[in-house]
This record gives C-alpha cells, sequence and structure tokens, in this order.
C-alpha cells in the first residue's frame, strides 16, 4: 500500500462536501509533465460486523474534457430542475457557507479558495 502512495501525483487543490451518507472529493493533481487533471471522488460509509469500511468510486477529468463534462453536467442538471421537477424548491437545499462542510487545503501556490479553479 505505500508504494501506492508514492506514485500517486501531488495534490495541489482539494475540496470536500459532506452530503448525507455520501462525501465527494474534488482533487486538482499534477502529471509528471506539470499539466493537472481533475478527479472527483464518491466515498460512502459502509458498516460490516466487525466494523466499516469506505466504498469508493473516482472519476479522472483532463483538461481537453473540462468544458464538454461542464456543459453536459450542467444540461442535466437543469433538465431535472426545470423538466423533470419544476415544482421542486431547490433552494431549500442551500446551506450558509458556515453550514457548508466543504474544505480547501491550501496549495502550493497559495491558493486556498475554490473560486480559483476555474474551468473556461
Amino acid at each position: 500500500m505505500e508504494e501506492n502512495k508514492a506514485n500517486s501525483r501531488d495534490e495541489i487543490f482539494s475540496t470536500k462536501v459532506k452530503a448525507g451518507k455520501r462525501t465527494y472529493f474534488f482533487d486538482v493533481k499534477s502529471t509528471r509533465s506539470n499539466d493537472y487533471y481533475l478527479t472527483i471522488t464518491e466515498s460512502k460509509k459502509r458498516f460490516k460486523d466487525d466494523g466499516f469500511t469506505y466504498e469508493k468510486h473516482k472519476i479522472f477529468l483532463y483538461k481537453e474534457d473540462f468544458n464538454k463534462f461542464l456543459e453536459a453536467l450542467t444540461n442535466t442538471v437543469n433538465h431535472v430542475k426545470t423538466e423533470l421537477m419544476p415544482n421542486v424548491d431547490f433552494s431549500q437545499f442551500d446551506h450558509a457557507p458556515a453550514e457548508r462542510e466543504e474544505t480547501a487545503e491550501a496549495a502550493p501556490t497559495g491558493r486556498t479558495s475554490d473560486t480559483d479553479l476555474k474551468w473556461d
């Protein structure tokens, strides 16, 4: 397992979002050639007889796909909101910044805010 950690890429920026029984991690990492990519990880805590474990699913997103991914995600969310669930007040799910479980780790470049991550 230690070997796997040694092969992992440098983490540049990280944000965590707690969402009920799930936690989402948005991590910016660097490649060997000093390029950047995004990993999106969904983590779910699963209970077993002798304790618990975390089930994780990960997506790797590369810069050439950022705009297409963001457009598809936005279109899909908007479709659900406007076409499938037009009577739902989605603002009820908004949380004040103090209530959010987001954490941004300072990057070596001094970045500390998710506003520094721009996709377009």
